[in-house]
């Protein structure tokens, strides 16, 4: 359990699904932290009251979509009803088509977690066993293997969430609880789950959906929250290790430029860098032409904006979060209604928005740690920080991870949904590719979180060649908890264990947790 998801109450023991809305922390406490799944029992009701609607248009001699036709560019074939059962499982059979790596545990049972949030909205027209079954297999800790490759994110994420329907059907290959890889009836017997049987609509309605991408953005946003503050920490302890000033961040100064993110930044830094010996050292007489660097001075400009960018996805997640996405879908006065809510540009969007900000941030990141690196530009720093230079590399090389890291960032950021690749027979024409937005931010959270690290590495080692100079309370204490598994200065030794550390305590929220613990909870 993360210092971070304590912090923040994402750590529960269950999560009741049918209430309202779940949140990004109820998305998170189930995929991350296996809270156990709870149904609303009035909601389970309302399931089985809209389920009589489909039944009767099951006995509708005029086709009505996904209950008696085919699906997509089959859209107009009918389906007599002694066929209808197999088209359901034909459906589920024939989507499961991922390829490619498995991927991970907590993104596949947040896919399952969403579109239980959606069929117990009672807006999809299944029967309550089949909600029942998702809940069952999130509960056991069985996870089907779902593949990288499959989404084109419209008609939503279509190929992973059939093999998580294949899997609560028996079929396919599932993680069991103990993480090993075993085919799913033995996993549902072992667990006392029965396998489901799919009626009408109900395998359109367990695949048609946004919730692979949408999991991935609640996950992201919540690692980019507080990689968000640790940025600011890191930027802090720069200004303190390369003898930068604070009056840049003034609140006067940035009320000029009302952004509301920026100013949060600022006045992290200004809480920061309070009663900082190192600051105040050479902060008078300070002449007037004297300006630090931009990745220094403009460090609450660039978090800033990053801040407003990931508020912004967290409100369309938020909404996201608050809708029935299906096709068909039934209605609250009982209608059957084709729609196109399935599509994933709303998410999509954002996704390679975030992916935008975390290589940028990362790259002021990684400016920060090479100035540390330079002695024409560390004030009095040894070169590259080393024990013996010449001898010694010191940190030389951990600069070069981290570049190879933003270089990698930078083409992260390249949008995944400006991209379309019409399918099923030209009907699905255009497409959001919103999945791989999600996957491609995956690895982008990974890498600014790898290039941060390795800024707090190198500005600690910085702070501490500046003694007898203190650093400030707040950043000390950071300093302080990654003491207790990095070394300080000193001669070269095994580097890639230290990276792997401080990675370890920036993600899992203990370098924000550290400085928090000093000048309260930082924004």
């Amino acid at each position: 359990m993360s210092i971070f998801a304590e912090q923040t109450g994402i750590a529960r023991e269950s999560v009741t699904v049918g209430v309202g809305p779940l949140s990004i922390a109820d998305v998170v406490a189930v995929a991350r932290h296996d809270a156990r799944v709870e149904l609303d029992a009035d909601a389970l009701a309302s399931v089985d009251d809209t389920r009589t609607v489909v039944e009767a248009l099951a006995d509708d001699p005029n086709p009505h979509y996904g209950i008696s036709t085919g699906f997509g560019a089959l859209a107009t074939t009918f389906i007599d009803k002694d066929l209808r059962a197999q088209l359901q499982l034909n459906i589920v059979r024939s989507h499961a088509a991922g390829s490619g790596p498995e991927v991970e545990r907590e993104v596949t049972r947040a896919l399952m977690l969403l579109r239980l949030s959606t069929l117990m909205t009672a807006r999809t027209g299944v029967r309550r066993i089949t909600a029942e079954s998702f809940a069952a297999m999130l509960n056991a800790g069985i996870t089907p293997v779902v593949h990288e490759y499959g989404s084109l994110g419209c008609s939503g994420d279509l190929a992973p969430l059939s093999h998580c329907t294949l899997a609560a059907m028996g079929e396919g290959e599932v993680r069991d609880g103990a993480g090993n890889l075993v085919d799913a009836a033995s996993a549902l017997a072992d667990a006392g789950i029965e396998p489901l049987a799919l009626a009408e609509k109900e395998g359109l309605a367990m695949i048609n959906s946004t919730d692979g991408m949408l999991g991935m953005l609640a996950l992201a946003l919540t690692d980019l929250e507080t990689l968000m503050a640790t940025a600011d920490i890191a930027a802090a302890m720069s200004v303190e290790g390369l003898l930068g000033t604070d009056a840049v961040f003034a609140a006067d100064l940035h009320a000029l430029r009302p952004q509301p993110g920026q100013g949060v930044s600022a006045e992290n830094l200004r809480r920061l860098l309070e009663d900082s010996p190192i600051v105040a050292s050479h902060r008078a007489p300070h002449p007037g032409g004297v300006q630090d660097a931009y990745s220094l001075r403009c460090a609450p400009i660039v978090h800033g904006a990053a801040r407003d960018t990931v508020a912004h996805a967290r409100r369309v997640a938020e909404f996201e979060l608050a809708s029935a996405v299906d096709n068909p879908v039934v209605t609250l006065d009982g209608r059957v209604e084709s729609n196109g809510n399935f599509h994933g540009a709303p998410i999509g969007y954002v996704l390679d928005f975030l992916a935008i900000i975390a290589a940028d941030v990362a790259s002021m990141s990684e400016r920060r740690t090479d100035r540390f690196l330079d002695p024409a530009r560390n004030h009095g720093l040894p070169p590259f920080l080393a024990h013996n230079a010449g001898v010694d590399s010191g940190l030389m090389i951990a600069q070069y991870t981290a570049a190879g890291i933003v270089s990698e960032l930078k083409r992260l950021a390249v949008p995944a949904s400006v991209d379309s690749i019409p399918s099923s027979a030209m009907q699905e024409d255009h497409v959001s590719m919103g999945w791989s937005a999600a996957r491609k931010l995956r690895r982008s959270v990974d890498g600014l979180t790898r290039v941060l690290a390795i800024e707090v590495m190198t500005a600690a080692r910085g702070i501490d060649l500046r003694a007898p100079l203190a650093p400030s309370r707040a950043t000390g204490a950071v300093i302080g908890a990654l003491r207790e598994q990095v070394a300080g200065p000193g001669p070269d030794r095994f580097l890639a264990p230290e990276i792997e550390a401080t990675r370890q305590l920036v993600a899992s929220g203990a370098v924000a947790a550290a400085a928090s613990g000093v000048v309260g909870g930082l924004r």
